[in-house]
């Protein structure tokens, strides 16, 4: 079975990766859009600019982040979509949801991948 994994967007691109998603609204910092090697960036999926904000990367915030980014998701028009499309590249290969934040552990893909997960994308 394929699973859903986090990178940064610095880390080095490796053939396990699979499919690779950027999740973030905004274009990484520092890198030149001809070399990040990536599949799709549905930026509509990504956490608004308002919450983005107020998180600030600042670890104490993230509860709030998550429980408003998950919000987002479940009222997003774009979410089935997204849904559907991992779910298809999953039947072949692993998804790598790409993300710039340096704190790999409270960020927004964390929060993706749990949400995907929740919608029964892998085991």
């Amino acid at each position: 079975m394929y699973e859903i994994k986090l990178k940064r967007t610095y880390d080095e691109v490796e053939k396990e990766d699979g499919y690779r998603v950027l999740v973030d609204r905004m274009w990484p910092r520092g890198i030149k859009k001809e070399d990040l090697d990536y599949d799709a960036w549905p930026k509509e999926i990504a956490p608004s600019t308002e919450i983005r904000k107020e998180f600030g990367h600042e670890e104490d915030k993230f509860n709030d982040f998550r429980k408003k980014y998950l919000h987002e998701l479940s009222e997003n028009e774009a979410a089935d979509d997204f849904v559907a499309e991992v779910k298809k590249e999953l039947q072949n290969q692993n998804v790598t949801l790409l993300y710039g934040a340096k704190d790999r552990e409270n960020n927004q893909a964390v929060v993706l991948r749990e949400w995907l997960r929740h919608h029964k994308l892998e085991d």
